[in-house]
């Protein structure tokens, strides 16, 4: 019997739905049903009455979730312990990042921890698409998300960090189309536009101390992979909004440059979020710890170079407790 497909049980009990639990767990609900009947038939009984409106235990059920819980307890405890003792960071991590951070920070932060600590293993899902922890076959995810997302769909993990983003184009670009002042003059502009689920973003929007800005961009091309946009832009086919630790080193090494500074982008947060607490490892830990350490060398140095101001990317390193 797998572990996942008891924690999916206890969800599924406690918020009696299977579409609430699968949210949750951030997987689909049809492999959540699947988790429930591969239960049920390991026991040879039903554990839910499932109606057209709600879900419950039956009696075989209720007898059955308190030792459920015992057990899924008892292992968790026993790998906590195991991890404890060991001397060295061991174990396989499935990790789940974006196209963009998979080949470039994260790429060279992985390399440098395993060659460290060579009992590692990994096992990593690139892809703009968001990845499914159990369809995927992940335990750890990097995310972008809007600000309070986390706290809404009560995840477990580790915010990394807030994400400011700006507004650049290459040097080669701007002498020869000129370089916009305000967020209408962009639209004078070719924006290189980023794709997800067929969704292209051309609504760009800022704000200054006293309006607020929504510009259509025209665009003569869009991809659903946000490196391409960024190589785009250092070729100088046209003007990007990236997030600035996507493009950090080449806005300090003069590949790029930040345009319309005075007017800003909203803020986002970087998560690094589990399907459950039980799988946060010292491996994992061990990763949040350097990723927060390499992102904020990276904030010292745009600082350092006046690209941004403390206001814009306020320091928040995300150094309360995981959420539970």
């Amino acid at each position: 019997m797998k572990i996942a497909d008891l924690r999916v049980l206890l969800k599924v009990a406690q918020l009696q739905s299977i579409t609430a639990a699968a949210h949750q767990l951030d997987m689909s609900s049809s492999a959540a049903s699947v988790s429930i009947k591969r239960i049920e038939q390991a026991l040879g009984t039903q554990l839910f009455v499932r109606t057209t409106r709600k879900i419950r235990l039956t009696a075989e059920g209720e007898r059955y979730l308190p030792l459920c819980e015992q057990a899924l307890g008892l292992l968790m405890q026993g790998q906590a312990v195991i991890n404890e003792k060991q001397e060295c960071i061991t174990g396989e991590v499935r990790m789940a990042v974006s196209s963009e951070m998979g080949r470039n920070l994260m790429r060279v932060l992985l390399n440098e921890l395993m060659d460290i600590h060579s009992s590692i293993t990994l096992r990593l899902h690139a892809s703009d698409s968001r990845a499914d922890f159990y369809r995927d076959g992940v335990d750890v995810a990097l995310r972008a998300m809007k600000k309070g997302v986390a706290e809404e769909l009560n995840l477990y993990g580790f915010k990394i960090c807030n994400i400011p983003h700006v507004v650049c184009a290459s040097p080669s670009y701007l002498k020869l189309n000129g370089e916009p002042l305000v967020p209408n003059d962009l639209s004078e502009h070719n924006a290189l536009l980023y794709k997800l689920y067929e969704v292209v973003h051309a609504d760009w929007e800022f704000y200054d101390n006293t309006q607020q800005y929504k510009v259509k961009m025209n665009s003569d091309r869009a991809v659903n992979d946000g490196d391409i946009v960024r190589r785009w832009c250092v070729d100088g086919a046209g003007i990007a909004k990236k997030s600035a630790i996507d493009v950090a080193d080449d806005l300090l090494s003069g590949k790029l440059k930040r345009i319309i500074p005075d007017y800003k982008i909203p803020l986002t947060e970087m998560w690094l979020v589990l399907p459950s607490r039980q799988f946060i490892s010292p491996a994992i830990r061990l990763i949040r710890d350097e990723l927060k350490s390499k992102i904020m060398a990276l904030r010292a140095s745009l600082l350092a170079k006046h690209i941004l101001t403390e206001d814009e990317w306020p320091c928040d390193d995300g150094t309360r407790p995981e959420l539970c």
